[in-house]
């Protein structure tokens, strides 16, 4: 594809050597206004203005919208906007709820009012030639060319690189569009991050674990201009970032490995899918081949073992063994997968147009069963046939084959044995349970030694690990995997729902996408005919192509503002699953544009666009800012300083297990991990301890991404500190302050069994000197050379344990390092 627009490369390279950067012409001043009031400003007026102050006839206050005559006019309060003193504007006041409170029906968000105060202040620039704001009487919002010009809607455009007046600070063009606005605004960056922090920084961001002392001092000691690249090229090639990075994506496509509902019973294999994930971005797979593997692998001219893993994308939801309404339910989870779609891949909420026409965006309810039109001839998910197939090399005469299923079949057979001497003496309640195979051991338990003596709960427990472990390892030539399944080559005919109900059918409707999406006059989509002997109807495939066509407006923008959004702590556009209509506008929309321009054009790869990011100074700035930068950008919606953020739920699990020593990163695919849950945990269960396996210690200690994902038993600690919702994409982790948190840090089992697990390393790396031992502990919480002040208060702390409070230097380590895990420099990035 070719590429527009300078190198990125050459560009550095200029910037580096002091050559001026050529930029393309500016476009004009006036048209500049002209489009941010038909992208930005005209969407909100109509959204939450024009119902009252629109109408031809009776308008409120007498104040009518839809004209800029009409605005500078005013109403009964006097004209709504001044001129001479734009900040008094009465429409200022009204929106920030002073004295009037405009719109009435709720106070608008930071970013639309923050839109219309830019307005006022640059003179309230109209639409081209004046025209007015055609209102609307009623119904959703229209679809046609005045919402096609919605920002979002629009082809994607590569800007010119801005010019700036400090060019020493640009480093990369990501620089030029950051600085422009902040100097605009008549402020300065913040310095840079001081060069321990910035390791941090970058370590987190890319791997989601700390650096290790050696790493830290081995940074310090390397004095060349390109020390910090080295870091980032060797961060973004290890596995711990694929790791990290995929699961970011995880939280998106609402992956667990259980059903909810009830029982919440396991997905066979679905861990296949999570490591299908980690392999694709350790391999920087294409974003464009990545999505198409995902909706269609089945699909594919090339299909393969991995797109089929990926079409386990759709039974990653939640499911209802047992419905009152199957037919209901079915759809249920068809609406599942649109949300997920149009979220994810789109950043629409097209799933709002399921009842009825969207309230907010121009989406009526026929766009949204059109998209659900690709899905219809998906078979419902099911723990049998219909979910899972094989993806081994298929070679039926391997011995070893027969050998699997042989000890398949035997302990199959031994434990039905100890199984049907129980069951008859079952109650009625418990027998229907134990029909479910992953009730039984917890059922054999209770009737432990009524029903069944422990010896024999013992070695059926034994049995059932031995089969687990088999099953989760077959031969290549049997290896399974969920993924999706059709009803056959063609597809159930769609028809609109009224009010969302399958038992009430409007219009029979086809596949096709999103009006506001497609040019007026454009031909109806038509699918291929699939062959005889096709096994799926091809629609998906459509779908895939689509979405991940260059042309798409949506698909790279919503992309590289989550790749942004992940590196910086918060995206360009705030609502990252929502660009349409009510959705946060991008503080910088320009470098939004360029950047997604510079994506498609690298070929869809994310490294290349991470590295960007990460090498530029807007990454690099300090999180320490001029008070004057506070005072007038506190959200820091200009980015004039770097966000300081408090870990993920994994990330802190993760960080603990490495300054403890025990985290195990020799884990890297195959079937997930149970760390313990305590037993007051497990006992808000139903059958307490049901689906939740044992794991060794070793296994236990393996990166958060590797354990076990049940939707009805968290693990405390990630659950604690805001661990993904599972049963829907889940774009942003809010970050909440609570009474668990401090509890889970100082009393929880987990961090004081690591606690002790530190203690006993500092033992064996420190020795037995205190001063040693805080010294070295201190390096790996702060992740920094420790002061010796920091020192001092540490062997203090130890010797007032040991001689006020008689306790054993062994348990005053422990309770040290307990304090240490828990300051906040070590929880907060900076």
């Amino acid at each position: 594809m070719k590429r527009s627009g300078s190198s990125p490369a050459i560009l550095m390279l200029l910037l580096l050597v002091g050559v001026s950067v050529p930029v393309q012409a500016a476009e004009p001043e006036a048209a500049k206004q002209t489009k941010f009031f038909e992208t930005q400003v005209r969407p909100i007026l109509q959204a939450h203005c024009l119902a009252c102050h629109g109408g031809e006839k009776k308008v409120k206050g007498g104040l009518r919208l839809t004209s800029r005559e009409n605005l500078l006019k005013g109403g009964n309060s006097g004209p709504a906007v001044s001129q001479e003193k734009p900040h008094e504007s009465l429409l200022l006041q009204a929106i920030n709820y002073q004295d009037l409170k405009m719109p009435p029906k709720g106070k608008l968000g930071k970013g639309q009012i923050d839109i219309l105060t830019r307005w006022v202040k640059m003179g309230v620039p109209w639409a081209a030639g004046g025209a007015e704001i055609a209102v609307k009487r009623s119904g959703p919002p229209p679809v046609d060319d005045q919402a096609r010009r919605f920002w979002s809607f629009q082809p994607v455009k590569r800007p010119p690189v801005p010019a700036v007046q400090n060019k020493t600070w640009v480093r990369t063009p990501i620089d030029a569009f950051v600085l422009a606005k902040i100097e605009a605004a008549g402020l300065q960056p913040a310095p840079p991050a001081d060069k321990v922090g910035l390791l941090r920084r970058v370590h987190y961001a890319v791997t989601g674990l700390p650096p290790t002392p050696d790493e830290v001092k081995a940074f310090l000691a390397d004095d060349a201009p390109d020390a910090y690249e080295k870091v980032v090229d060797k961060l973004l090639a290890s596995r711990q970032y694929a790791e990290h990075w995929a699961r970011h994506w995880l939280d998106l496509v609402r992956y667990a490995e259980t059903n909810s509902f009830e029982r919440d019973a396991a997905k066979p294999f679905v861990w296949r899918y999570r490591d299908y994930v980690i392999r694709s971005f350790n391999q920087d797979k294409p974003y464009d081949r990545f999505l198409r593997e995902q909706l269609a692998g089945d699909e594919l001219d090339d299909v393969t073992p991995e797109s089929i893993i990926a079409t386990g994308y759709y039974r990653l939801g939640t499911w209802d063994d047992e419905p009152v309404d199957r037919t209901q339910a079915y759809y249920d989870e068809l609406d599942d997968v649109v949300a997920t779609t149009g979220q994810v891949f789109l950043g629409l909420t097209v799933n709002c147009a399921r009842c009825h026409d969207h309230k907010i965006d121009p989406f009526p309810q026929r766009d949204y069963y059109r998209l659900l039109a690709f899905f219809h001839g998906i078979r419902r998910y099911g723990n049998g046939a219909d979910s899972l197939r094989s993806i081994g090399d298929g070679n039926e005469h391997d011995p070893r084959l027969a050998n699997y299923r042989t000890r398949l079949a035997d302990l199959d057979r031994q434990m039905a044995a100890i199984e049907q001497s129980v069951l008859p003496r079952l109650s009625g309640g418990e027998r229907d349970d134990f029909k479910r195979e992953t009730s039984r051991a917890v059922i054999l338990k209770k009737h432990v030694p009524g029903l069944v003596d422990s010896k024999s709960y013992g070695r059926y427990t034994a049995l059932q690990k031995q089969r687990e472990g088999l099953r989760n390892n077959p031969p290549a030539a049997a290896a399974l995997t969920l993924c999706v399944a059709e009803e056959g080559s063609y597809a159930k005919d769609t028809f609109v729902f009224l009010r969302g109900s399958p038992q009430s059918h409007g219009a029979k409707v086809e596949p096709g996408f999103p009006a506001v999406l497609v040019a007026p006059g454009a031909p109806e989509l038509k699918i291929p005919l699939p062959s005889k002997d096709a096994r799926t109807s091809g629609r998906r495939r459509m779908l895939a192509n689509w979405l991940a066509d260059a042309r798409n407006p949506l698909t790279a923008r919503v992309i590289v503002n989550r790749v942004w959004q992940y590196v910086f702590g918060r995206g360009i556009v705030r609502s990252a699953n929502d660009f349409g209509y009510q959705g946060s506008p991008p503080t910088h929309p320009e470098l939004l544009d360029w950047l997604a321009s510079e994506f498609v054009a690298g070929g869809w790869q994310l490294k290349p666009l991470q590295r960007l990011l990460l090498t530029s100074n807007a990454f690099r700035m300090s999180s320490n800012a001029d008070p004057a930068v506070l005072t007038k950008d506190p959200e820091n919606d200009l980015l004039a300083r770097f966000g300081i953020r408090r870990l993920t739920a994994e990330e802190l699990r993760d960080s603990i297990l490495a300054v403890s020593g025990d985290l195990n990163l020799n884990k890297t695919e195959g079937p997930s991990v149970y760390p313990v849950i305590p037993r007051e945990v497990l006992a808000g269960q139903s059958m307490p301890g049901n689906g939740w396996g044992r794991s060794t210690p070793q296994e236990a200690a393996a990166r958060s991404i590797f354990v076990h994902v049940k939707r009805s038993l968290a693990v405390p600690i990630l659950n604690a500190f805001d661990a993904a919702d599972t049963d829907a994409t889940c774009p942003v982790r809010f970050t909440t302050t609570q009474p668990t948190q401090a509890l889970a840090m100082i009393n929880g089992e987990f961090v004081n069994s690591q606690a002790r697990s530190f203690a006993g390393s500092l033992h064996q790396h420190a020795g037995t000197e205190t001063t040693g031992q805080v010294r070295t502990a201190l390096w790996r919480v702060l992740q920094r050379p420790p002061a010796q002040i920091e020192i001092n208060r540490g062997v203090r702390f130890l010797t007032e344990m040991h001689d006020k409070d008689n306790l054993s230097q062994e348990e005053a380590l422990r309770r040290f390092c307990l304090l240490a895990l828990n300051l906040n420099e070590f929880v907060f990035l900076h």
